[in-house]
């Protein structure tokens, strides 16, 4: 990689110089309007968005939170951030107040620029000046200023955002991107994808998550390939989308793909899909059905927030539902067991990435030094997740941290949900677990101990309260109430009994 290529803000220059007059950006707006920016226009937009944000006080170093749902917004604020070597702090522009408020009060940031649907729940945080916008508004009239001359390029190792997830442990934690991070993510998985300049990468998940910008955005930035970016993720709508935008890459979870299987769709003529990314396993019967209607083999790939780019990918010739891949050229993926040993093939271990924190790994957890070295071994990430690898080296999943769910490609903390629970005055005790869901993999139900003498709290109460304090990933779908919750001799929650059938048994009958 070039000197000049080895930041965010650097890959993203030397794209606008080489490419200027090609196509980035299609987006396409709530009500089916399309706007087109070249590299060259959409980067003068960036140039007078960073002018505005300097302008706010943003400088090197400093944080700005987006709480965007998908627009030309959330991408020129992001490559304006990493223009003046500032720091994105991206929020799920659906969360609760009490989520937005405990982001500001972890990032500090020097300015929130908040869209529609984040509007309302952002009224209740205070602390950070805020800015307004309707991400429909392809001018972006409120974060313009007049442009100043590019500013040096930040060091590598800059911060250039910090994203919420619950990561390698159960407490929600900070994850600290550089700059050599995204170059990283783009370069690796541009040539994982055999993405070229003259592709589209179609774009349907949040920007917010990390599978957006490193699986997406990053690469197409490394190639100077174009974008058609949508408001929002349509199951009935996605193939007629990417045949109208003549997308030839895409990047989905299980869920929504299940979900387009679900919405009986049909073939589309046009469509030239050649490459779909997914996460998550599908049936051999889904993968079929998807393969017909795509027109490609979509490729599993497996990756973290933490490890930057999708470090285990399917191989483009041949495939496997079931397997999460091999490892990514670039990226150095094992298994190892509880003492750290290698573990031989056919057995389950733990997934363990080695590279360099703060260029192929994230840098660390923010302002939590002891949980950052806990979850390294030397130079390798310990994942968290179990996995087993066969004689041709391809991996295959084998479970997770019991405190983390997967809820249609986002990670949940159930120490987050039950926190939640907790905190209502008729609950006494809550635990989470996690339960298959034919759509979005797993889903949280809460196991409920009511408090003395509040017997009358009922389910739809607790998921009222939930559903004002949570994400949607994050709400549970049920509420079970038991007398008491099965424990260890040491008092430990035995939350496998709770998963099992035989836990309606503990069932109250108040």
């Amino acid at each position: 990689m070039s000197r000049d290529r080895a930041t965010l803000a650097g890959c993203w220059r030397a794209a606008a110089a080489e490419a200027a007059e090609r196509p980035f950006l299609d987006f396409e707006a709530s009500d089916g309007a399309v706007a087109s920016w070249t590299y060259g226009e959409f980067d003068r937009l960036v140039g007078q968005v960073a002018a505005f944000l300097g302008d706010a006080g943003v400088g090197e170093g400093g944080r700005v939170h987006l709480a965007l749902t998908n627009s030309p917004a959330f991408v020129a604020t992001w490559l304006a951030v990493a223009r003046l070597g500032a720091c994105m702090v991206p929020s799920d522009p659906r969360s609760a107040s009490r989520e937005l408020a405990l982001h500001v009060e972890r990032t500090r940031p020097v300015l929130a620029v908040v869209g529609r649907e984040a509007a309302d729940a952002y009224d209740l945080v205070e602390g950070v000046p805020r800015v307004d916008v309707d991400e429909d508004d392809t001018e972006l009239a409120g974060l313009r200023a007049p442009a100043g001359p590019p500013s040096s390029l930040p060091a590598p190792r800059a911060a250039a955002a910090v994203m919420f997830t619950s990561g390698t442990t159960s407490a929600p934690k900070g994850v600290v991107v550089t700059q050599a991070n995204y170059a990283f993510a783009g370069e690796v998985m541009a040539a994982a994808a055999q993405l070229r300049e003259d592709d589209r990468q179609m774009v349907v998940l949040p920007l917010f998550h990390a599978n957006a910008q490193y699986y997406s955005l990053a690469p197409a930035i490394a190639v100077g390939a174009s974008v058609a970016l949508m408001h929002t993720f349509s199951a009935s709508r996605f193939l007629e989308q990417a045949a109208r935008h003549q997308a030839s890459h895409a990047s989905l979870f299980a869920a929504p793909m299940r979900m387009i299987l679900a919405r009986g769709a049909a073939p589309v003529s046009g469509l030239r899909l050649r490459h779909c990314w997914y996460a998550q396993n599908v049936t051999a019967e889904q993968y079929r059905e998807l393969s017909a209607l795509l027109g490609c083999r979509p490729r599993q790939l497996y990756g973290m927030t933490e490890t930057i780019p999708a470090v285990l990918t399917n191989p483009l010739l041949s495939p496997r539902p079931d397997s999460m891949g091999v490892p990514t050229l670039g990226c150095d993926v094992d298994l190892r067991d509880a003492r750290g040993e290698a573990v031989p093939d056919g057995e389950v271990g733990e997934v363990v990435v080695r590279g360099v924190r703060g260029v192929t790994l994230f840098d660390g957890y923010l302002d939590d030094p002891q949980t950052t070295a806990r979850s390294f071994r030397g130079d390798a990430l310990c994942t968290g997740d179990r996995a087993w690898r066969d004689g041709e080296g391809r991996f295959y999943f084998a479970g997770r941290g019991s405190d983390i769910l997967k809820v249609a490609g986002e990670n949940v903390s159930v120490v987050e949900v039950e926190a939640v629970l907790a905190a209502h005055p008729a609950v006494f005790e809550a635990a989470v677990v996690g339960v298959a869901d034919a759509v979005r993999d797993e889903v949280p139900v809460a196991y409920v101990v009511r408090a003395p003498d509040r017997d009358g709290v009922e389910e739809a109460e607790l998921l009222s309260w939930c559903a004002a304090r949570l994400a949607p990933s994050k709400r549970p779908t049920a509420v079970r109430f038991v007398d008491e919750l099965p424990r260890t001799s040491v008092g430990k929650i035995r939350k496998f009994l709770l998963r099992e059938p035989s836990a309606a048994l503990l069932e109250s009958s108040r």
